[in-house]
């Protein structure tokens, strides 16, 4: 499985939601989420800033991650960003292998 950074901003509307689910409750319905699609949630954390929600999760594919994101932002009460995730073992295995790109004007 590969991980994945979801950064999610409710809406006002998506707010509202939030105060009557509570943040509890908000946890138990991504947690489900996640495992309903094959997932598993390693960490939810509720943010000031740029986003009001950080998800670390699992899960088995890119087509898999995109399924929860348009699940959730089809709602029309989050916005998610959903960040692909890697070890440095991986980052190693993709920065030895060189790719013969020319960079513009060069």
């Amino acid at each position: 499985m590969s991980k994945y950074l979801i950064a999610a901003s409710y809406t006002p509307e998506g707010f509202r939601g939030l105060a009557k689910d509570t943040a509890s409750g908000r946890h138990k319905a991504v947690h489900e989420a996640i495992v309903a699609v094959g997932g598993k949630l390693e960490s939810l954390h509720f943010a000031l800033g740029d986003a009001d929600v950080y998800v670390v999760a699992d899960f088995p594919d890119n087509l898999t991650a995109a399924k929860l994101a348009v699940a959730v932002c089809s709602t029309g009460l989050v916005r998610t960003k959903t960040i692909p995730l890697f070890t440095a073992e991986e980052a190693d295995g993709f920065l030895s292998k060189p790719v013969p790109y020319r960079a513009p004007g060069t």
